[in-house]
Order: structure tokens, then sequence, then C-alpha cells
């Protein structure tokens, strides 16, 4: 079964994003900030992160990306980004480091599973 790590630091973001998940069939792990995220990312080797931008902490989603992307043991992993910031810039330096896609909060949970989808197929853009 695929893998997939759920990392934000908003409790009910997590909960709604496992439960969504569930559908999809992976095996779900959470995350709450950064550290902790490249700790499991590590140690699970996810073929999926999603991965909010804005944690707490020293480690924010795009230093985590980018350590992911950094790391060839999880190299294979796609990379979805979940933020607030939509500006053109936001999305380049999370393209910039690394991510696969870049979602905007709030979308839908349809979104999200269409861009997994997506990116499993291997299709990029819609």
């Amino acid at each position: 079964m695929k893998k997939i790590l759920i990392v934000d630091d908003h409790a009910d973001i997590r909960k709604l994003l496992r439960m969504t998940m569930e559908f999809v069939a992976y095996e779900i792990f959470e995350a709450t900030d950064g550290s902790d995220a490249l700790r499991l990312a590590e140690e699970l080797q996810p073929d999926l992160v999603l991965l909010d931008v804005m944690m707490p902490g020293g480690l924010d989603g795009l230093e985590v990306c980018r350590r992911i992307r950094a790391n060839v043991a999880l190299r294979h992993a796609k990379v979805i980004l979940l933020t607030a910031r939509g500006q053109s810039e936001d999305r380049a330096a999370g393209f910039a480091a690394g991510a696969d896609e870049y979602l905007i909060k709030p979308f839908s949970l349809l979104q999200l599973i269409e861009t997994i989808h997506r990116l499993e197929e291997g299709t990029g853009e819609p």
C-alpha cells in the first residue's frame, strides 16, 4: 500500500486530509512540524507528502521540501504544498523548492484528489 505523510500544525486540517485520503487507499501518517516531517519522511519513505508551507519552529514547508528533494532516498516522493499564500512569487518559491504541485487554501477536496491522481498517473498539469 502506498504511504502518505500529512504535515500540518493544525489538527483539524490534518483530520480533514486524513478523512479525505482514506478514500484514496493510502497508509496515512501525520506530522505536526517540519522537524517531525523530515524524521518521518526518512523513516517511512512516503510516496506522497501533503505539506503545509507555514509552520511554527525552525523548518517551514519550503525548507522541508528542499530537504526531501536533496535526499536521494526520498526523491521519488511526490510533494504537494498546501498554503494560504497565493501570490505568483509564493508559487514560484514552492516550485523552486521542488514541489510537484502547489494548492492554495482553501482548496476543494475534489481538487486535491484530482491533483493526486494526476501526479500518480504522471500527466502533470490538467
